[in-house]
């Protein structure tokens, strides 16, 4: 799976560097078998951006991507909408959303968005956001999806920031950005993904690479 990742990050024109970042022995046995770059990195990361700064401490760069290992139905046009955002002076951090499918309004695993109309991210939450106080049948809710681009500098301000009350309260790292300031960007994706969780989840993965294989 995490081959599946890290090829798709590999065929981006703007990656020049990816990496698999674990503290996993076995995950790095696994990626050295395949000739995939390991960097080994501490368990005590409480996140994929404290994981991410670890690696940064290590290779220079202006832009650094955090993208989750079970994300296996990532393309490689996922990225460019991403890092696009960053031709704005402004933009401190950037990540993903799509449009949140119905059947995904109530579930606390899909993590919804709000924007302000240039994009800037003004709240994540395990709720369905916005609320439709007066059941108007509102059908624009956003899904966000856990994949980050940060400039350095913000990369580390952001590690060096303790966990914040929101973040603790929704167990969402995004909002330990939000709450001391930090703008965070919104760009839209091309397309859901499929995040591995479960079995099931397993199972539909499987299915659309294999599709995407005929």
């Amino acid at each position: 799976m995490v081959e599946w990742v890290w090829r798709a990050a590999k065929a981006c024109p703007q990656m020049d560097s990816v990496v698999v970042a674990t503290d996993s022995e076995e995950v790095a046995a696994t990626c050295r078998e395949r000739a995939i770059p390991v960097v080994m990195t501490s368990p005590e990361c409480q996140s994929g951006s404290d994981r991410v700064y670890e690696v940064a401490k290590q290779t220079d760069a202006d832009v650094y991507v955090n993208i989750q290992g079970d994300e296996p139905t990532l393309t490689p046009d996922f990225f460019e909408p991403l890092l696009a955002l960053f031709d704005r002076p402004e933009v401190e951090v950037t990540t993903l959303a799509v449009p949140c499918p119905q059947e995904e309004f109530s579930n606390p695993n899909a993590v919804k968005v709000v924007t302000a109309l240039d994009g800037r991210a003004l709240y994540f939450s395990r709720a369905t956001i916005p609320f439709d106080r007066d059941g108007g049948g509102f059908a624009g809710y956003k899904k966000h999806l856990g994949i980050y681009a940060y400039r350095k500098a913000a990369l580390e301000r952001f590690a060096a920031l303790a966990p914040s009350p929101l973040e603790r309260v929704e167990k969402l790292e995004q909002l330990r950005l939000l709450e001391n300031g930090i703008a965070l960007y919104v760009a839209d994706a091309p397309a859901d993904t499929i995040g591995v969780d479960t079995e099931a989840d397993l199972v539909r993965a499987q299915a659309v690479l294999e599709d995407r294989a005929k």
